[in-house]
């Protein structure tokens, strides 16, 4: 887990390590819950965006199994991957539940429930590791993870951009891969005998 303090706003920025981020969504209540979690650290959605997932936004593409997100930011339609095991979850969950295809698989309308929801989960992980800094976590957070994941993983910046729905590459730079992920500092620390 990396942390730094936000350049215009009062609190830290969180990046997760893969670690951090399976030990997050171990720690969801409920399976809506996981799944919420999973769609902003694997697939990289807002908060917004995790309360309007419906199982039938999930498609097969030449590219791969898709997450498509009708309405983002600036209510601009795009498709980021999803990853088959989340697929799966969502799907099943449609259908041993009382949801249908069409209805979102998450039943809280409100950020702010996802908010808390979060908050819950990072307390009770603060509590279990004595790591305070899990106290610092939030919603955005997870996309912010998800972001440097991509970088860690040399996706081309471009089509980052595409899969994330921004608008231009500074913006990505600046507030979403601001820190390397653990398991980059890792490998280069590997570099370096001393260390």
């Amino acid at each position: 887990m990396n942390l730094r303090e936000h350049d215009h706003a009062d609190g830290m920025a969180v990046w997760l390590s893969t670690v951090d981020s399976d030990r997050l969504i171990d720690a969801a209540d409920t399976k809506e819950q996981e799944i919420a979690f999973s769609l902003g650290v694997r697939c990289g959605l807002r908060s917004h965006e995790i309360l309007q997932v419906r199982p039938s936004d999930i498609v097969d593409t030449d590219a791969g199994t898709m997450l498509v997100i009708e309405h983002g930011k600036g209510d601009k339609y795009r498709e980021t991957p999803i990853p088959s095991d989340l697929a799966t979850m969502i799907q099943t969950a449609a259908e041993y539940g009382d949801s249908d295809a069409d209805a979102p698989i998450i039943s809280v309308t409100s950020t702010r429930s996802l908010r808390r929801w979060v908050k819950r989960a990072a307390d009770q992980l603060a509590d279990e590791t004595d790591d305070t800094r899990w106290r610092h976590l939030s919603t955005h957070d997870l996309r912010r993870t998800w972001a440097t994941a991509l970088a860690d993983a040399d996706v081309d910046p471009l089509l980052a951009l595409d899969w994330g729905g921004w608008n231009d590459l500074e913006t990505f730079l600046d507030h979403y891969k601001g820190a390397y992920s653990p398991e980059a500092q890792r490998r280069n620390r590997d570099k370096v005998a001393w260390l």
